[in-house]
């Protein structure tokens, strides 16, 4: 008798965890179903939105190879303007040569012109051989990235 009360015993104690096991394994079973049944009608994968790049939507943030790439596409083009072509007078010259009065006629050029124009300008003056006074510098970068 002994041995039946013993055995009887083991399966009493081992009883909860069976349950909880038929309880996972049952849920298991029904989430895989309604995950299925809910999945039903949408096997069309919707595709993610693409964005390009262009030198309209470069920012310089995200990628060099954007810059590059705008760059080489406006060697190509006609060099673009912002009613500044006396600094043309400047061609050549390094960026710490400037004088302070020199300096101040780039910051009156770049504190008359929108903030999304920064960019284009320093790409102008690049083009244009024309390097941006080190006393300016600073401020203009801060409006570009901005």
């Amino acid at each position: 008798m002994e041995h039946r009360e013993s055995k009887d015993n083991i399966t009493h104690k081992y009883t909860p965890m069976l349950i909880l096991i038929l309880s996972i394994v049952a849920l298991g079973i029904f989430a895989a179903l309604f995950s299925i049944i809910s999945n039903r009608g949408k096997q069309d994968k919707e595709e993610p939105i693409k964005v390009v790049q262009t030198c309209a939507t470069c920012d310089g943030s995200a990628a060099t190879k954007c810059e590059q790439d705008c760059m080489m596409e406006a060697s190509t083009k006609p060099v673009e303007y912002f009613d500044d072509e006396e600094l043309d007078n400047f061609r050549g010259r390094q960026s710490d040569e400037y004088t302070d009065d020199e300096a101040q006629q780039f910051a009156d050029i770049l504190y008359t012109m929108r903030q999304d124009e920064v960019a284009a300008w320093c790409r102008s003056l690049n083009l244009r051989g024309i390097s941006l006074p080190d006393q300016i510098k600073d401020e203009t970068f801060m409006l570009m990235e901005n």
